[in-house]
């Protein structure tokens, strides 16, 4: 029997995986496809992303520096309203190759990962989980003391032990055009319901076209207006849903979620990568798979973590929705340097800046 089994290696599975097995536990992770295939969201991330990887992969990674971004109310054409740092305020990344660098670094730590392996049944027993799997055809059993759902926004995990939706599912899209651009600014567009679209320069790797809103036929329509007002052709379309707002619960008696499954995201972009690995820690640090209530003390820690950041984040997205004559004043009166990092709404309000407005005499 398995210490834990964990369910899906994307990077918060994948990161508790290595962060358990590098605990001496007896860890397994089963991923359905490849490993980081297919692509279904952006690689657009804050600089913290090289803490979690080695220090080798970083050029085999990094495609672009961002170092801020133009805030359209309207289209390409339209003013924008620059926001940006000295230094760089976040990178662009090989999004599959990262996937495959944080499941790399969990086998090295020792746990048994493997591709191929689709979920289709989760048990839960007083002493133990049951996971059923379909691979090439057949069916095989796993048992473990504890299993880890990290198996995304539709998670399979949290629909067979029974724990609650996220509060909201968003419609993501984004596609790719081929042209080189290296360019310093991330374009965002303030011109969808309850959400945005981007535009982000992703260096020889090309450009990257994307919005997310909430569910409809209208979309993709949403999409095509994007694209064609840029004048370009894009190609590799990838579609997925981002979960908005963590369900009330994210463990029972000896299962727990992490990462998209657990609605571990920021909601003012949808993001996940940073908060899903902050919560695999939080889990490879306090839950002990012989002592079920150490998953308590897990709910308790990824909540202090960023329980405080996802609720100012409900708050700056709420901006997205208002009238545009308010946008274009909170525009006006917020544009130039900032001193903000890009995961953390918190720091709107730090001394980094405070300083940031003052040299920019706001």
């Amino acid at each position: 029997m398995y210490d834990f089994v964990v369910v899906g290696v994307g990077p918060a599975g994948a990161r508790f995986a290595r962060r358990a097995a590098e605990a001496g536990y007896d860890v397994l992770a089963l991923e359905k496809g490849e490993v980081g295939s297919p692509l279904a969201c952006s690689g657009h991330v804050s600089t913290d992303i090289w803490e979690y990887v080695p220090d080798a992969a970083k050029e085999r990674l990094l495609q672009n520096r961002v170092f801020g971004a133009d805030f359209h109310v309207g289209g390409p054409d339209t003013a924008h309203h620059r926001f940006y740092k000295r230094e760089e305020v976040s990178n662009v990344i090989d999004r599959v190759e990262l996937d495959r660098t944080l499941a790399d670094c969990a086998r090295e730590a020792g746990a048994d990962v493997r591709e191929g392996h689709t979920v289709v049944g989760v048990e839960e027993r007083p002493d133990r989980v049951v996971v059923e799997v379909s691979v090439a055809g057949d069916r095989e059993r796993f048992e473990a003391k504890m299993a880890a759902g990290c198996d995304g926004p539709v998670s399979r995990v949290r629909r067979e032990v029974g724990l609650p939706e996220p509060a909201e599912k968003l419609h993501g899209v984004l596609a790719f055009d081929p042209d080189d651009d290296f360019g310093d600014y991330v374009d965002v567009h303030l011109t969808v319901p309850r959400f945005f679209a981007w535009r982000i320069p992703r260096g020889d790797a090309g450009v990257e076209y994307g919005l997310a809103a909430p569910p409809g036929r209208e979309v993709n329509e949403m999409f095509d207006h994007l694209t064609d007002t840029y004048d370009v052709e894009t190609e590799h379309f990838c579609s997925g849903a981002i979960p908005i707002g963590p369900p009330e619960r994210t463990a029972t008696r000896r299962v727990f979620l992490l990462g998209d499954a657990a609605a571990q995201t920021k909601p003012f972009t949808g993001g996940g990568i940073l908060y899903g690995m902050t919560a695999a820690d939080v889990a490879a640090r306090v839950v002990d798979p012989d002592d079920p209530r150490t998953l308590q003390q897990y709910e308790r820690g990824w909540r202090d973590e960023l329980e405080n950041e996802i609720r100012l984040g409900h708050l700056v997205r709420r901006a997205y929705s208002l009238p545009e004559r308010v946008q274009q004043f909170g525009l006006n009166a917020f544009s130039g340097e900032i001193g903000v990092h890009m995961d953390k709404p918190s720091s709107v309000f730090s001394l980094s800046q405070v300083k940031a407005m003052l040299r920019s005499g706001r």
